[in-house]
């Protein structure tokens, strides 16, 4: 059994199955995640607290499209399954990308479901996300990486139905420097272009029907987790930021999740260090629309 200090983890997920009375912890779990790809793990508990596992949920095939950089799975139900969208460097041209995963249990195997990522081939792309409309229509919300694009993007684009590729071109969502609590990440700015980080998009909709956006940058080089509204009520927006961040002590990459006892919960990994990163959930109020950690 281990505890939150023992599970080293960024990007953490929660999936609670009421009926079992577990949290399923997903997230990125290889020891050194900027390096070669092992898989994914999962930890299982009952108290957001203490922790079995980790367990085996995904291990690359042979001819698998990558071997470095896994990233960032989430995992959705989904018309009876379990869909894995996480993030992977492509062997062809190196760049990331968002694919999805299949399973018929959380505890897996998952396996490769759409062909390759589905974010565009030659855009960097990661942690993609899945939103499925008030119409029913699902969405894909994921990021366009500040390594091709300096001021870092989050964008949206459609998903057929069976979430197995893209309909369309990407919409752009915003742009990183729109935020006004964001600064730029001094270690990576140059000549080309000051560099704006976008991170972990992840879509709330709060108990008045404002749909909320979690997402991570950078306040003076430490990460950050800010939010944004959808002015409009859907994914296309226009979004408008918070004036300040919802978390700024150095953790981010965060989602909501209900807990057994009714709290609407936040899960961050925090410091923004490997191999120090370690999950924590924090109570949070939904107040008129409007997020305050509790």
């Amino acid at each position: 059994m281990k505890t939150n200090r023992d599970v080293q983890i960024r990007d953490p997920y929660v999936v609670p199955v009421a009926e079992e009375g577990r949290y399923y912890l997903f997230g990125s779990t290889d020891a050194n995640i900027w390096g070669k790809g092992t898989g994914f793990d999962v930890y299982v508990g009952t108290d957001l607290e203490h922790w079995e596992g980790p367990y085996p949920v995904f291990r690359p095939e042979p001819g698998f499209f990558s071997d470095e950089n896994y990233w960032a799975p989430e995992v959705y139900e989904y018309r009876g399954r379990y869909y894995m969208f996480a993030t992977f460097r492509r062997r062809d041209n190196r760049l990331l990308g968002t694919a999805v995963l299949v399973s018929d249990r959380l505890t897996g195997p998952f396996r490769l479901y759409s062909d390759g990522p589905v974010t565009p081939a030659d855009w960097s792309c990661l942690d993609g996300t899945l939103h499925v409309d008030e119409a029913g229509q699902p969405w894909m919300v994921f990021c366009h990486e500040w390594t091709q694009v300096f001021d870092g993007e989050i964008c949206a684009v459609r998903l057929t139905e069976d979430l197995k590729e893209a309909i369309g071109e990407p919409q752009l969502l915003f742009r990183a420097s729109e935020a006004p609590w964001t600064t730029r990440l001094d270690s990576k700015s140059s000549d080309a272009g000051d560099v704006y980080v976008t991170d972990g998009a992840f879509l709330h909709r709060t108990e008045d029907g404002t749909l909320l956006m979690l997402w991570a940058s950078f306040v003076r080089n430490r990460y950050a987790l800010g939010v944004a509204r959808s002015a409009s009520g859907s994914v296309t927006g226009p979004w408008v930021h918070d004036e300040a961040p919802l978390f700024e002590q150095d953790g981010g990459h965060g989602m909501l999740f209900r807990a057994f006892d009714g709290r609407l919960m936040l899960t961050i990994h925090t410091p923004n260090r490997t191999p120090h990163e370690r999950p924590i959930f924090i109570p949070v109020t939904d107040r008129g629309g409007k997020l305050r950690l509790a």
